[in-house]
């Protein structure tokens, strides 16, 4: 089979490396792809170039197309390649909203009792300021559409809230859209990703994610620093009710509101006093909670997408292997930060992801998030002390990076 993976980061690079593995595959082509994908064909053409890559798939007689990012998604890429008749594995245009847009997702999750918190949806800066002033904090707030994952603010604070308000409202720094003002829970966050079909859900191992750029959960929030696989801390009986009070009544209810589902649905989630409540939806693998996941799954990946796509129950098989990983970021993300630094001591022979590089002869830095380094081990503290052995070796003169990645669970 040739295959085709749209997309260009650390995300994509472990799909493309678990595509490898299946004995189904002939060739992989990645568009844009990375440099650290090695085995793939390159393909010229951007994430969102929908026409070109209907057109190279097309060309190419490519068997399945497997989309990373969710820019691809919002943007109707699935649907322009069913309509050419095209095989893509993915969430509709319509099904993708329950990431584009926040305030849908909360008035699903609101509409069919889906335990999440309460919320109020903004479209302009003085309304939001009046209600903070009336609510107070803590709360949350979240830019309506895509931030690529940094449009979320925790604020313990009135300066941090306000500040918040005016970045989303009067600076429009993720764009010009609503802001939805929430209800802050408490609780150990996990990841929670299933392939899905319609009403059939099948869920991944969970993963926990490090959001904030500093040790000790400190800073801003980021698209993610860290994640390992499983999470001891999330009972089987919590992750059973995850899947059993909200994976799958979501999905019903997406089927119920004429956006049936097909692809990954990814659920991030909390476990609260109350039992596990939704942060947040997203509609395809999250990053970097991936690389860390689909390298405990078994199963051929391309086999299982397969299997899904015809109705197919794929028997997921997982790894009693534990993973960690960590991001190594350009110094000042998720802020401004300078690209083109030379990278040396990567080991072909590690689970290094490659999240923003660039290859001239040498690697270099070429974004916010540059480098995931992933560990296994027997044991999530043996996974760590493999992870951060291959770190060490890596040098760079504008990488950071967190060093108490599972802090919640490795003493």
């Amino acid at each position: 089979m040739n295959i085709l993976i749209i997309g260009r980061g650390g995300r994509e690079h472990a799909i493309a490396c678990k595509v490898l593995q299946s004995k189904r595959v002939s060739k992989v082509f990645v568009a844009p792809g990375n440099p650290g994908m090695v085995g793939c064909e390159f393909v010229d053409i951007n994430e969102t170039d929908i026409d070109a890559l209907a057109k190279f798939a097309k060309e190419k007689n490519i068997d399945l197309t497997i989309v990373g990012p969710e820019s691809s998604l919002v943007i109707g890429i699935v649907d322009a390649f069913e309509k050419m008749g095209l095989k893509i594995f993915g969430p509709s245009k319509k099904a993708s909203i329950i990431e584009a847009s926040k305030q849908y997702a909360k008035e699903l999750m609101e509409k069919h009792n889906t335990p999440t918190a309460s919320h109020k949806t903004f479209s302009d800066y003085k309304s939001a300021k009046e209600f903070l002033d009336r609510k107070g904090v803590p709360l949350v707030i979240k830019y309506d559409g895509l931030a690529a994952g940094k449009g979320v603010v925790v604020a313990l604070d009135i300066e941090s809230a306000e500040t918040a308000l005016v970045d989303m409202f009067l600076d429009t720094k993720y764009g010009k859209g609503s802001v939805v003002i929430e209800d802050y829970l408490e609780g150990p966050e996990f990841s929670l990703m299933a392939f899905v079909d319609g009403e059939n859900v099948y869920p991944m191992e969970i993963a926990q994610d490090h959001k904030r750029a500093y040790d000790g959960d400190l800073g801003p929030n980021t698209g993610g620093m860290g994640a390992y696989s499983p999470v001891p801390i999330i009972s089987e009986e919590a992750i059973r009710e995850s899947i059993e009070f909200i994976m799958k009544p979501v999905a019903k209810a997406m089927v119920d509101d004429g956006r049936s589902f097909r692809g990954i649905l990814y659920g991030g989630l909390m476990l609260t006093k109350s039992g596990p409540m939704v942060i947040e939806f997203n509609a395809r693998f999250g990053d970097p909670e991936t690389e860390v996941v689909l390298p405990r799954l078994e199963n051929d990946l391309i086999q299982v997408m397969l299997d899904i796509m015809d109705g197919v129950d794929p028997l997921l098989k997982w790894s009693d292997k534990q993973t960690l990983g960590v991001v190594l970021a350009s110094t000042g993300y998720p802020g401004s930060y300078e690209k083109g630094f030379e990278i040396t001591g990567l080991s072909n022979d590690s689970m290094i992801y490659h999240m923003g590089t660039s290859f001239d002869g040498d690697y270099k830095t070429n974004g916010g998030r540059v480098l995931f380094v992933v560990g296994e081990g027997d044991t999530l503290a043996l996974a760590k002390q493999n992870a951060y052995k291959t770190v060490e070796n890596i040098k760079c003169d504008n990488l950071f990076y967190r060093k108490d990645i599972g802090y919640q669970v490795i003493k």
